[in-house]
């Protein structure tokens, strides 16, 4: 099963072919009025975070550590997304937040038909040292779920101006395949902007290794990148292959 987001939104009208680079992005929707903005605004795809709330009742919210309570919860959250034709990217910040969520998708999505995107940091990356989620335990829950979903699957980053920062190793992105290669659903790997000069090789092997894959480019606040460094990207890849969560000014660049 190939990435159906881009198709989707050809449907609707709302971009013109399969160019990932024309997908706008909103982040951090993590309250009532963060949605209703996002909701409101051109973006085609609403990132937020989800972890379990952190007393009674312990339900899936929308919140990014270290918060542990939020105004809305996913339910909430997902009845308010269900009345709009936005995609929505669900980063999971714990793992036990993941099987309740995933209950609650199947129960008020249904057939919804927008694009879903699951999210985790599941391997070690370039200077990374946050935990990531138990990589096993998250394919394994995910796996489960009967709704048309891309995995969008992370390596832990850190970027500093003050360091040289290394860039994905080879054993970092075989192992990531290894654990990709039988899964039935579409994978996007999400890759940090500021790393990925140093990276093309890599990236090159691993978006060969199948037509599931693709790449979202992201980046951090502080990050330092310059288009230049995404050009041999835009320019080797089929446009489809790599969606680009950065800046709109940097975006819409690589769009001309």
């Amino acid at each position: 099963m190939t990435d159906p987001t881009l198709e989707y939104f050809i449907n609707l009208g709302q971009i013109g072919s399969k160019d990932a680079a024309h997908l706008d992005w909103s982040h951090a929707a993590n309250s009532r009025l963060k949605l209703a903005a996002a909701l409101r605004g051109p973006c085609h795809m609403i990132e937020a975070d989800i972890l379990l709330r952190g007393h009674e009742p312990k339900e899936p919210i929308l919140a990014h550590p270290p918060m542990r309570d939020s105004d809305i919860t996913l339910q909430e959250w997902l009845e308010e997304v269900l009345t709009h034709n936005k995609g929505i990217k669900l980063d999971f910040k714990s793992l036990e937040a993941v099987a309740p969520s995933l209950a609650l998708l199947e129960e008020v999505l249904g057939d919804w038909g927008a694009p879903v995107w699951l999210n985790a940091d599941i391997l070690p990356g370039p200077r990374g040292t946050a935990t990531p989620l138990e990589a096993q335990a998250f394919l394994k829950a995910v796996g489960c779920i009967s709704s048309p979903v891309v995995l969008s699957l992370g390596w832990t980053t850190q970027w500093s101006a003050e360091t040289d920062n290394p860039g994905y190793s080879w054993d970092m992105v075989r192992q990531m395949e290894e654990m990709c290669r039988g899964l039935p659903h579409p994978v996007t790997f999400p890759v940090r902007a500021a790393l990925l000069a140093q990276s093309f090789d890599q990236m090159k092997w691993l978006l060969q290794q199948s037509d599931r894959y693709t790449l979202t480019v992201w980046t951090g606040p502080e990050d330092v990148f310059t288009v230049q460094d995404l050009l041999p990207y835009r320019r080797h890849f089929e446009k489809s292959q790599i969606y680009y969560d950065i800046l709109d000014s940097v975006r819409l660049e690589l769009c001309i």
